[in-house]
């Protein structure tokens, strides 16, 4: 099956415990359609860089997914009439990375950039 990976923004008034359930529930839609839901990431309350729907701030999460396409299609359909979701972005990758996403790194252990001139 192909591999996916998502990036959902949430309303900034949830609670934490309400934004991980709407992580969860996605995961049962993925399920209930024959895929399924490899990992996920909290990335928890960011700033945005422009307001979305009259809000400076909004809960991020990270999912990766091992799903058909009717299966991410379904889900996609399903969050974008949630209320409780902002933005919705999902790509289509070849393999999923093992290590912790960029946004979960210390700075410390992310790659060093290249020197300035």
């Amino acid at each position: 099956m192909p591999l996916y990976e998502h990036v959902m923004i949430a309303r900034q008034d949830l609670s934490n415990t309400q934004a991980e359930g709407l992580i969860e529930h996605f995961g049962t839609v993925l399920s209930d359609n024959g895929g399924k839901m490899v990992d996920h990431e909290y990335w928890g309350v960011k700033t945005m860089a422009y307001k979305i729907n009259k809000n400076r701030k909004g809960h991020y999460a990270f999912l990766r997914s091992d799903a058909p396409a009717p299966a991410v299609q379904e889900m996609e359909r399903l969050m974008r009439l949630h209320d409780d979701v902002m933005r919705v972005l999902t790509i289509k990758v070849d393999d999923h990375a093992e290590l912790p996403s960029v946004q979960m790194q210390k700075r410390d252990e992310r790659d060093t950039r290249r020197e300035r001139r």
